[in-house]
């Protein structure tokens, strides 16, 4: 299988400055729209279900995720998808502790009816959406993404979507590619909503990509890449969520060819 050329999504999606249109959780917005922002994309957090059609046809991108869920954003999630996939814009789901409650496995179902363009998730979460495991504790994975990598690739080939499945190496895959992408630090499990925030840079590289795969895999790869960055400097959870960002807006494209850890292969 042929490489993936990262430094040339991440230098097209900073050229672009897309739109990213985020129905994400109370507590990840502030942390997704900073790291959207030092990445060289443009954030929108807006939940209203009388405004997310309109602003999902705006965007480059939508992504929903389910963490602080309500009925009513259920609501809204579900037109902004009906409303990108009108409009042909990519769109990512992160099914956020699905399996935890009632509420959220249907939250989680009735999404994933919509056909996401992209699916990222901890391993028990995309277990769970798979209908083949139990979903973790909370918003914790207790498997990892080698656990994950069957259920991922039938939920790929089911939904016609990519699944990314984000952890200590990150696994990703169309049902026909499988990539894993190795890096990152490991102060970033400490830091709350850095995984939501990820959502985000999936979309922005989704907005101005033609292959949602290799999108997934540049923007994986971008985030393992600015972990690594940060972790050498940080001191502990704290420093290292400055630290994040500050390495989010140095991220170097030919640095992030050289340096990225990703392996690809067929799919079995």
């Amino acid at each position: 299988m042929h490489s993936i050329d990262l430094a040339s999504h991440l230098r097209r999606m900073r050229q672009a400055r897309p739109l990213v249109h985020n129905i994400t959780n109370h507590v990840a917005m502030n942390t997704m729209a900073n790291v959207l922002l030092a990445l060289g994309a443009s954030p929108a957090m807006a939940h209203a279900r009388e405004e997310v059609a309109e602003f999902a046809r705006l965007a480059g991108a939508v992504t929903l995720n389910i963490g602080t869920l309500s009925p009513h954003w259920v609501d809204a999630m579900e037109d902004a998808a009906r409303a990108a996939n009108e409009a042909g814009t990519p769109w990512v789901l992160d099914p956020v502790a699905v399996g935890a409650t009632a509420l959220r496995r249907d939250a989680g179902q009735r999404l994933l009816a919509l056909s996401p363009t992209v699916i990222r998730g901890n391993a028990s979460e995309i277990l769970s959406l798979a209908n083949q495991g139990s979903g973790g504790q909370g918003v914790d994975s207790t498997d990892t993404s080698d656990d994950a990598e069957s259920a991922a690739v039938t939920l790929a080939q089911r939904t016609g979507g990519v699944v990314a499945v984000t952890g200590e190496t990150d696994l990703v895959t169309d049902g026909r590619r499988l990539a894993r992408i190795a890096g990152g630090h490991a102060l970033m499990p400490l830091v709350t909503t850095l995984g939501c925030a990820l959502s985000g840079v999936v979309g922005a590289y989704l907005a101005v990509a033609e292959d949602p795969f290799e999108a997934c895999v540049a923007a994986l790869a971008s985030y393992a890449e600015a972990g690594r960055l940060a972790g050498e400097e940080a001191q502990g959870p704290g420093s290292f969520s400055v630290a994040f960002i500050d390495a989010v807006y140095r991220l170097d494209p030919e640095t992030l060819n050289r340096q990225a850890r990703v392996e690809l292969y067929d799919a079995p």
